[in-house]
């Protein structure tokens, strides 16, 4: 799928490859991807179907990934808020002051950062496989791997396959490309669950993509860090959440099992929850791309045409 323009913008020091597709004349969509994955981790299939709906796309690499730049970690670290940071470069850099903003994993996380930090960027909101921003994952997965017991009070962790695989990378870590691949490949069969069928060549395009141009894999693994620091902004309430607000989770996530996006939608007010059956972590099967793409581009003209009920029965109207 061709971009319309494709472009290099800088948040700091960092730069940021971003794509843009339609007709900038139309609402915006800023797709961000998650944790050390490019932006074509949004499939070309759910972008054509924003597309159809009247809306113009863009999609960018994270920094440490694809074609963006790369940060030593150990010297200059970086957070959640910096990532959204970059996010908003994003717009800027397409002369867009708010848009509609799709989140999926990290990138859930990062959409609510900026519905609550930067409101008048963010049309609405669809956080995607994700959970609360404010929620540290860590307490659970410790349990988890500690053979303990999930604490009934915290969200449940990772499955026991998903956990094992991690197990496995750990303890014969790849290291050739080949390698490299395989186990990209493993993670995303893992992460879609066993009750979807796997698009294999799917995977296998955006794996091989980061392989050629991600350059050192250990770069995007910063994502996990950035993600683990749980500074004081990540914990503000997502009470404060005033865009339209729609959270989209499957119902055999391995990483983040369902609880997270009920989570997600009973904090933000008036959220819609729409759990999607079979999906796990990822939009690796068939058709399920285009049932996504449609999920968002319907939520988007829904609270667009709450905005126009409201504007038509204001006062003098």
């Amino acid at each position: 799928m061709k971009a319309n323009e494709e472009k290099f913008v800088v948040s700091g020091d960092v730069r940021l490859w971003t794509e843009r597709f339609g007709d900038p004349r139309d609402p915006a969509v800023l797709l961000v991807m998650g944790t050390s994955t490019m932006g074509m981790g949004w499939p070309d299939e759910l972008v054509k179907v924003l597309l159809e709906g009247g809306l113009h796309v863009i999609r960018f690499d994270h920094r440490d990934t694809g074609r963006s730049g790369r940060v030593d970690f150990a010297t200059h670290p970086y957070t959640l808020a910096d990532m959204a940071g970059d996010a908003t470069a994003v717009l800027d850099g397409h002369g867009v002051a708010a848009a509609h903003v799709a989140g999926a994993s990290l990138g859930g996380a990062i959409g609510q950062w900026l519905a609550v930090h930067r409101p008048e960027r963010v049309l609405t909101l669809a956080a995607i496989m994700t959970g609360p921003m404010g929620h540290s994952a860590g307490p659970a997965f410790a349990r988890a791997f500690a053979g303990q017991d999930p604490d009934p009070d915290d969200l449940p962790p990772p499955t026991q396959r998903f956990l094992q695989h991690l197990v496995r990378l750990a303890t014969s870590p790849p290291a050739t490309r080949e390698e490299h691949i395989a186990a990209g490949m493993e993670t995303w069969r893992v992460l879609n669950g066993d009750v979807l069928p796997f698009d294999e060549q799917a995977a296998r395009r955006l794996v091989e993509a980061a392989s050629e141009l991600g350059g050192d894999p250990r770069a995007a693994a910063n994502h996990d860090l950035a993600g683990k620091v749980m500074t004081e902004d990540r914990l503000a309430p997502l009470s404060a959440v005033t865009a339209p607000t729609l959270v989209v989770h499957g119902t055999e996530d391995p990483l983040r099992p369902l609880p997270h996006g009920e989570a997600v939608a009973a904090q933000i007010p008036n959220a819609r929850l729409v759990a999607v059956p079979g999906m796990g972590h990822g939009f690796f099967s068939p058709l399920l791309p285009r049932r996504v793409g449609e999920i968002i581009r319907d939520h988007i003209s829904l609270a667009g045409r709450g905005e126009r009920e409201v504007g038509s029965h204001s006062p003098g109207s």
